[in-house]
């Protein structure tokens, strides 16, 4: 699979440089989101050159997103390209996922959610 990681202070961000994301990559893309996140817990992933992805790696990263939500932790998914936001969307999965139109958007949410989580850590 190719791809390229940008770590920044407090989140890594996955780049997938491949056009088509198939069954195959799915579960390295698990892999890799689970191995990149140890030390830096919350992750953007890229999906701008993505034009098409098969069903076990969208439900993949359905999945993905609930296990860092359950982990407390934030993932964004980002640029989405049309086709395959319409595939989530045809498969009741774009709701499942937090995702951003740019980059920028997902670094601004996933500082939002931060400061959500801290704040709301005061109230225990």
């Amino acid at each position: 699979m190719n791809i390229k990681t940008s770590t920044k202070e407090k989140f890594i961000v996955i780049y997938i440089l491949e056009e088509n994301i198939t069954a195959n990559m799915a579960a390295a893309i698990m892999d890799l989101a689970n191995m990149a996140t140890i030390e830096i817990p919350h992750l953007i992933i890229n999906m701008a050159k993505v034009k098409e992805t098969a069903m076990p790696a969208a439900t993949n990263l359905a999945l993905l997103q609930q296990s860092f939500y359950d982990k407390n932790c934030s993932l964004l998914i980002c640029e989405l390209h049309k086709n395959v936001e319409q595939f989530f969307e045809d498969n009741e999965l774009l709701d499942n996922l937090n995702t951003a139109p740019t980059e920028s958007e997902a670094w601004d949410i996933l500082q939002m959610e931060e400061i959500e989580r801290e704040l709301l850590d005061g109230f225990d």
